[in-house]
């Protein structure tokens, strides 16, 4: 695994002379973030060795490397789902290359349903925590020390200190930004209304079909990680209604300007 990490790791390294020290990964619908993105250069997955490539309708399945507030990112537009048939060492693949690059912080996004009641549909969540409800763990397997430790400590999978930077953003710009805690699902599906109370019992504030995997992986390495939820559909009791995945993208594009300006004005802070 280390060769294969270092393979495509040297590889992208030669295709750019930007350094990245932020990685981005940007989910459905978020792609907007990469007009905010001075290009060096941009590479479709399917050139780049040993990556896997996007499926879903809204991932564009590039790799960008440029600059935001001329700090040097690496941005994946569009990312792997354990839904499509990837197991999870593929799906999180390009963190542990992110890392191998130099890259030690990493910014997930992604579009939500919303669990607590507080919530609207168009709300930006900040991630403070999450559940895995995967019934997986990337780490499965005999564990690579060289890699990070065999037993993680997940204590602040999420940084503290990025979480209350954006805050401060949003107060700023008048961005009602929410915080809240994540439960990660395998999907296709979306939630029943009996999963999305079982879901919020156990303490969620939005459930997805990402981001805990990539983080966990993030974290097994030491990478400190911010991510960041819009809430594209609601599944309070009394709320909830017929969702597609075409929906989910209006409204994450409709969302996405402030998830922007946060990112943007956060890079140059991380």
């Amino acid at each position: 695994m280390l060769e294969t990490i270092q393979t495509t790791a040297d590889y992208l390294t030669s295709q750019s002379s930007i350094k990245p020290v932020i990685g981005i990964i940007l989910g459905t619908g978020l792609g907007g973030l990469v007009n905010e993105i001075k290009i060096e250069k941009s590479i479709s997955y399917e050139e780049i060795p040993n990556f896997p490539v996007s499926t879903v309708e809204g991932h564009s399945g590039r790799l960008i490397f440029g600059t935001i507030n001329e700090v040097p990112i690496l941005a994946m537009q569009g990312r792997f789902h354990y839904y499509e048939g990837y197991d999870m060492k593929e799906v999180t693949f390009p963190v542990r290359v992110m890392k191998q690059m130099g890259i030690n912080t990493l910014f997930v996004s992604n579009a939500s349903g919303g669990l607590n009641p507080d919530y609207v549909v168009g709300d930006i969540m900040v991630i403070n925590d999450h559940i895995n409800m995967f019934g997986d763990n990337p780490l499965i397997g005999k564990n690579n020390n060289k890699l990070g430790p065999r037993f993680p400590d997940m204590s602040e999978p999420y940084s503290k200190q990025l979480i209350a930077k954006a805050m401060e953003i949003g107060k700023k710009n008048n961005i009602d930004l929410k915080q809240g805690v994540y439960v990660g699902t395998t999907g296709p599906t979306f939630e029943t209304p009996a999963e999305y109370k079982m879901f919020r019992i156990l303490g969620a504030d939005a459930v997805g079909m990402s981001t805990v995997p990539e983080v966990i992986v993030a974290r097994h390495m030491n990478m400190q990680c911010f991510g960041i939820s819009i809430i594209t559909d609601s599944g309070v009791p009394g709320q909830i209604v017929e969702v597609s995945h075409e929906e989910v993208q209006e409204v994450a594009a409709a969302a996405e300007p402030n998830m922007t300006r946060v990112i943007k004005e956060l890079v140059s802070l991380a």
